[in-house]
């Protein structure tokens, strides 16, 4: 897969990312023009990734990622035109139909192209590089909203999706050329078969309990509470919040980068995971239990919670190791379910809880904050302990024992 390639999926993907981060900073001003509440807020956010739960399946062939793109086009143009919060909810799901098929695309796509021993490092290339559309969603947009207004800036990247979709069908292919046709379609008896492998997989549900609320919990820090946390807390103007976004998103790359090699390098992953889950909630647990928190502390603690929390790679990697090959496609699916559900759940908690709180002048109190903080804490908390109690360890020196004994 050449580069130009390479550099599509990171378009789209790219793309789908600014779309799951982009209400943060600019969320006390969609409450003040369209009249929001937080719970509102939280439905919007949620409608987006509960259309994502519903639609990951494999996609392959580019007709499909396209036209779904094609889909994100109108959800994005729509979300530039919403006036009432009903309407917001309704484009994000719009929206979350349409980037549905990005991710799942780019690895389908990249397993048609790549060669397995390929495969990891060009994935992890094209998610790496995908950050950018986090960063698009941080000051970029914060700049774009004082310029223009948000209605603009989103209408903007509503063009920029659509050409990142007809760049997509000009420069993708759906395999290799001289490759045989992929049977990418099973049977619904073939399907049932493979759900009820996957579920037996022991360790399965022990790893979806942290998987759900591992990442969920950064995103929807960074994603949908930060920005308005700084801005009714602290009075932190719509630029200065734009950077600070921009400094959680730039903390969760590095993250990203920083937790890859370690499970090589410890030859564990289970006791990765754990002090990163554990170090996360003590985070989220400053943030809710201290009041009146300096405002450098409260900085300092959201983006040190973002680069903390990338430990979800290494579960990503767990998860893979429980399936064997066959399984892989099924299993792989399962768990990225999991991790959407929580995506879904987290907001519409999080949302009810500071929607709960008198909130004067349409300003929630810092207490509001502190609550949803310490509620995302006390999620993460649980699924940490089901974790560490029952899921048991994934070395990858076993992996590659098994991989390099001779079949017999």
């Amino acid at each position: 897969m050449g580069t130009a390639a390479v550099a599509v999926l990171v378009a789209i993907t790219g793309l789908s990312q600014f779309y799951r981060s982009c209400l943060g900073v600019i969320a006390p001003e969609l409450t003040r023009d369209l009249g929001l509440t937080p719970e509102d807020l939280g439905h919007a956010n949620s409608a987006f990734f509960l259309a994502f739960a519903l639609l990951q399946i494999p996609f392959g062939p580019r007709r499909v990622v396209v036209a779904f793109t094609a889909i994100a086009v109108a959800g994005g143009l729509w979300q530039a035109t919403v006036t009432s919060a009903a309407e917001l909810a309704a484009a994000r799901f719009v929206l979350g139909i349409g980037c549905s098929a990005s991710f799942m695309g780019a690895v389908t796509l990249a397993a048609l192209w790549v060669s397995g021993a390929q495969l990891s490092t060009v994935l992890s290339r094209v998610f790496a590089l995908s950050q950018v559309g986090t960063f698009l969603a941080a000051t970029p947009l914060a700049l774009a909203e004082s310029a223009v207004g948000w209605r603009w800036a989103f209408a903007a990247v509503a063009l920029m999706t659509a050409a990142a979709g007809l760049w997509f069908y000009a420069c993708i292919r759906d395999r290799p050329p001289g490759a045989a046709p992929a049977q990418l379609h099973d049977s619904l008896a073939d399907v049932l078969r493979g759900l009820a492998e996957v579920w037996r997989s022991p360790g399965l549900p022990s790893l979806l309990a942290i998987h759900t609320f591992a990442y969920a919990s950064m995103a929807t820090v960074l994603g949908l509470w930060a920005g308005p946390y700084l801005a009714h807390v602290y009075g932190m103007d719509i630029a200065t919040r734009g950077h600070v976004l921009l400094a959680m998103a730039l903390a969760q790359l590095v993250g990203i980068l920083a937790y890859g090699p370690l499970d090589r390098l410890f030859d564990t992953r289970k006791w990765i995971v754990v002090p990163g889950a554990v170090a996360s909630v003590l985070t989220l647990g400053a943030l809710a239990l201290v009041p009146g928190l300096p405002l450098a502390a409260a900085v300092a603690l959201l983006i040190a919670f973002t680069g903390i929390t990338s430990y979800s790679v290494v579960i990503v990697a767990h998860g893979r190791s429980l399936f064997p090959d066959h399984l892989v496609g099924r299993g792989v699916t399962t768990v990225n379910i999991a991790q959407v559900i929580g995506l879904t759940v987290l907001p519409l908690l999080s949302g009810a809880i500071i929607g709960a709180f008198p909130a004067p002048g349409a300003i929630p109190p810092e207490i509001a904050y502190r609550s949803a903080f310490g509620a995302i804490g006390l999620t993460l908390a649980t699924g940490l302990l089901v974790y560490a109690l029952f899921a048991k360890d994934a070395k990858p020196s076993v992996a590659a024992a098994e991989t390099r004994a001779p079949s017999r």
